[in-house]
């Protein structure tokens, strides 16, 4: 955590807060790194308070092991975990989904449209970033019509978990052009208003990215780990 980072000096709790969480979504602080409330006070040039604040929310939100006064670290999930992340979003977003293709208007088509030329743009561009942030946009905007708010915010939670996972994977992907069939697919069949293909590709779309992302994990890690 060397070097000075600038920041606007407002709402820092939420300034340092959105730093951070972008940091541990990117990996630049990778799972499991120890995080020292002092250490980030000297790289943000403030004091310890907002840091303590900002620490509270990531750790509110899951990202960080916070314990006042004793330090903690990025949270790093055990495979088991990773894999219920996954099965979750499942189970949350092809309901969603399955309740949204019936009201889905052409200003949502359009929208989904639009998000997915900038995706692929972003896939030659190689950035993973990016690419990261349009496809939790996509996937949002292909559900904004299921009308389910408290499923939607769980949804926001639990993507806030895989969402470190799902760069990881994009980072070291090689054969991309599956996923994009496949976010092509979806909007293809929703705008066909073929419900029960949709559903059916969305669960593979998921399913097939917690596998490779699994045995990528497992193997990096270089563990049994269940």
């Amino acid at each position: 955590m060397a070097g000075k980072r600038a920041i606007t000096k407002q709402s820092l709790p939420d300034v340092i807060a959105n730093d951070l969480r972008e940091r541990i979504l990117s990996g630049e602080l990778a799972e499991g790194e120890t995080i020292r409330q002092e250490a980030l006070a000297e790289e943000y040039d403030v004091s310890r308070m907002p840091i303590r604040e900002a620490l509270k929310r990531l750790n509110a939100e899951g990202l960080v092991q916070w314990a006042n006064n004793r330090g903690g670290s990025v949270t790093k999930h055990s495979l088991d975990e990773i894999g219920e992340i996954f099965d979750l979003r499942i189970l949350i977003e092809v309901d969603l989904f399955r309740r949204a293709i019936p009201n889905m208007d052409p200003g949502e088509f359009a929208r989904c449209d639009e998000i997915l030329k900038q995706m692929e743009a972003s896939y030659d561009e190689n950035d993973v970033g990016k690419w990261g942030i349009l496809n939790y946009q996509y996937h949002s905007a292909l559900y904004a019509a299921s009308q389910r708010k408290l499923t939607n915010e769980l949804l926001d939670r639990v993507n806030l978990q895989s969402d470190r996972y799902v760069r990881m994977h994009l980072s070291v992907m090689k054969q991309r052009e599956p996923a994009k069939k496949e976010h092509r697919d979806l909007l293809r069949l929703a705008r066909e208003g073929n419900v029960d293909k949709a559903c059916e590709v969305l669960a593979q779309h998921i399913r097939r990215t917690k596998e490779q992302l699994l045995e990528m994990i497992a193997s990096k890690r270089g563990t049994d780990e269940p």
